[in-house]
């Protein structure tokens, strides 16, 4: 079974009908946990199945990051879901979201320190004994980072992909607002990163508050984080990239201009 090729988007209910419109789109990404795996697809998402779009399911609450071993109910909930859309591979954050039965409600930055690899590392092992499919490990976007950490980002994210054999979710935003929040090259990242374990790419837009750039998912794409998307094709070119979009829905000809602009920028065909 293949991975996600072409241009894709977030699937929500919001822009169901917006996205069933779509005659070239190839693939999708849901969140998992929108997802229950006893009752019918929502009619939206079970239509574009039928016509042979692929569907990644994307968990959000796993927290494979976390200290403690990962929550065997998410996991199996996390399998049902990729049985229930027929995916090819799923994939979640390295990240957490959890401590001590307290839940953040937001996905948290890990210290870049072996004791966090080594945490990360065994919630993948217990997840992939359990998924029926690949998973794709996301780095998040990041406000700040952990004092004294003992690795760098190119070196923590290698050594979690080298040690687990999992793919790479690489979110180009994501590597935009960390590269502007810490003043550093964004490209100096995609150049020591194992581009060649892409799965799929995310992109998304953003803006800056309070001195501080946040990937919101609810504003356009900036020129910035698209131009960075030529940066990362002309490395490597990933196999599918997906538009990332969670509210403030613009008319639907903008939603086709920055769809139509990831497939230019990666030379896919079009999705509109």
């Amino acid at each position: 079974m293949t991975g996600p090729t072409g241009v894709g988007i977030g699937w929500r209910p919001e822009i169901a009908g917006f996205v069933a419109d779509l005659p070239g789109l190839r693939f999708v990404e849901v969140v998992a946990e929108s997802l229950a795996p006893a009752r019918a697809l929502p009619t939206g998402l079970a239509q574009l199945r039928e016509r042979g779009v692929t569907v990644v399911p994307h968990g959000v609450r796993l927290s494979l990051g976390g200290a403690e071993p990962v929550d065997p109910a998410r996991v199996a909930h996390l399998a049902a879901v990729a049985e229930l859309v027929a995916a090819p591979l799923v994939s979640e954050h390295i990240a957490f979201v959890r401590a001590g039965g307290m839940e953040a409600g937001h996905l948290l930055p890990l210290p870049r320190s072996r004791a966090a690899v080594d945490a990360v590392c065994a919630n993948v092992a217990r997840a992939q004994a359990e998924l029926p499919v690949p998973i794709a490990l996301e780095p998040i976007a990041a406000l700040f980072d952990w004092p004294e950490d003992e690795l760098d980002e190119a070196q923590f994210l290698t050594e979690i992909l080298d040690r687990t054999g999992a793919l790479l979710l690489l979110d180009v935003a994501n590597v935009y607002a960390n590269a502007r929040n810490r003043g550093s090259d964004p490209c100096e990242l995609l150049d020591r990163l194992p581009l060649e374990r892409i799965g799929y790419v995310h992109v998304a837009g953003g803006a800056e508050h309070g001195g501080f750039y946040h990937d919101t998912h609810t504003d356009p794409m900036p020129t910035a984080v698209l131009d960075l998307v030529g940066e990362l094709c002309a490395r490597r070119r990933p196999p599918a990239l997906l538009l990332e979009r969670d509210g403030d829905y613009p008319p639907a000809p903008a939603l086709r201009a920055e769809l139509d602009a990831l497939a230019a920028a990666a030379d896919f065909p079009v999705v509109t």
